[in-house]
């Protein structure tokens, strides 16, 4: 069963977004359990100190105890005051209404955050990746979450360029997993191609994530969210992990996909400052890729930004960016770096061709950020000085074939 209600045309009052709350967790799920509930992090949009709070008022008192844990993937880690203020949670309440709650990062960066919880097959992976790839894969998970009677997701669903719609199961992988099985499912999605991926419900990874799903052996419940903006939301669904996100993905596609009758020769897309560096503000070029025609150039604007990644910087400065015929063309030169770092690089560069052993890239991508002309080059992306470009000379000129994106990252653009 999945409670809960959506609108593609109008946000959902908080009355709404608390009564679906309310019967999506009824008392005998929670009447003294322990719960451990995984969030994103902040480069996701979401009203989460609303829900946060409602969950504070509506399941703490029914729950022994209702602790948060941030489902970092491997995004950077946060400190308490930062997790804090991602959930809308002053001083005064961490010392009253929160004096007993737990807040934790999911620390992919230690060896003893894992248990090993078993293996996807050969025959599996064959089978659920169309043949891409056929290998045995360990599977590794947070052990903390067997601290805990119930695990509940709390995410929003928008189109995503690995899994092709984020939440649900994925707050689980990569959300609190780790190891070969998260650079894995990365790299079959890079093998897929971000366009075949991306903004379509039922992919191979999904199909992967699932599979890894059956050997949590813990229960999960899920609070998927579809997002108008950081205050607003457009859908909410309350029930299982697969069948709230199901709901949510359906609405999603109506709320996050805008569809343009024709490409563009020139797209500039505004990168949010929630993106703090080009690991996560890549999204720019994940949701714009499509709308580019073949030759022209997407320009990711970011002055914000001044590293590649905090955490795989090295990797990609060694690499830099290509398609993923490049790699498959070279395999044996690139056995040392994580799968998920090449993943990242393909789908930041996007997809092309290789002829001749040389590599023809559908279009041009050019970074307008506070990285150096000579680290872009270095890093095989174009470069623009960011303060020699006039924002308004391309706004409002999609007849000349120019489209400007006020906050790019989220809204999949496709072309009809």
């Amino acid at each position: 069963m999945v409670t809960g209600t959506g609108n593609p045309y109008k946000p959902l009052t908080e009355s709404e977004i608390r009564a679906a709350v309310e019967s999506g967790i009824p008392r005998e799920l929670i009447q003294g359990k322990r719960l451990l509930v995984l969030t994103p992090d902040a480069t996701r949009t979401c009203p989460l100190p609303m829900l946060v709070g409602m969950l504070q008022d509506i399941v703490g008192p029914k729950a022994q105890s209702l602790d948060f844990m941030v489902a970092l993937g491997t995004h950077q880690l946060l400190s308490e005051q930062r997790i804090l203020d991602l959930y809308g949670i002053s001083p005064e309440a961490r010392k009253t209404t929160y004096a007993a709650t737990k807040f934790f990062n999911h620390r992919w960066d230690l060896d003893d955050t894992f248990r090993r919880i078993g293996y996807l097959t050969e025959e599996e992976t064959a089978e659920l990746s169309d043949g891409l790839l056929r290998e045995q894969v360990p599977v590794d998970i947070n052990q903390t979450i067997y601290d805990y009677d119930l695990i509940l997701i709390l995410g929003p669903v928008f189109p995503h360029e690995v899994v092709g719609y984020s939440g649900g199961a994925k707050y689980f992988f990569p959300g609190i997993s780790g190891g070969e099985f998260l650079h894995f499912f990365h790299w079959l999605g890079a093998v897929v191609t971000c366009p075949g991926i991306i903004g379509i419900k039922h992919t191979p990874v999904r199909e992967v994530i699932n599979r890894a799903m059956r050997l949590v052996n813990k229960p999960v419940h899920c609070i998927s969210m579809v997002v108008k903006s950081s205050a607003e939301l457009n859908g909410i669904f309350v029930g299982g992990y697969h069948e709230s996100w199901e709901a949510a993905a359906d609405l999603s596609e109506l709320v996050h996909v805008v569809r343009k009758d024709r490409p563009f020769h020139t797209v500039l897309g505004i990168c949010p400052e929630m993106y703090s560096d080009l690991w996560t503000g890549g999204k720019v070029m994940y949701k714009l890729e499509q709308v580019v025609a073949t030759g022209g150039q997407l320009i990711i604007y970011a002055p914000h930004i001044n590293e590649v990644s905090r955490t795989w910087g090295r990797y990609l400065e060694e690499i830099g960016y290509h398609t993923v015929g490049y790699f498959l063309s070279r395999p044996d030169d690139f056995t040392h770096i994580p799968r998920g770092v090449l993943a990242h690089s393909t789908h930041v560069r996007g997809v092309g061709t290789m002829k001749n052993g040389l590599e023809i890239p559908r279009i041009e991508v050019i970074l307008a950020s506070a990285i150096t002309e000579e680290q872009c080059r270095k890093i095989n992306l174009g470069y623009m000085d960011y303060r020699q470009i006039d924002l308004d000379a391309y706004k409002n000129r999609e007849d000349e074939g120019i489209l400007f994106v006020e906050r790019a990252g989220e809204i999949l653009h496709r072309v009809k």
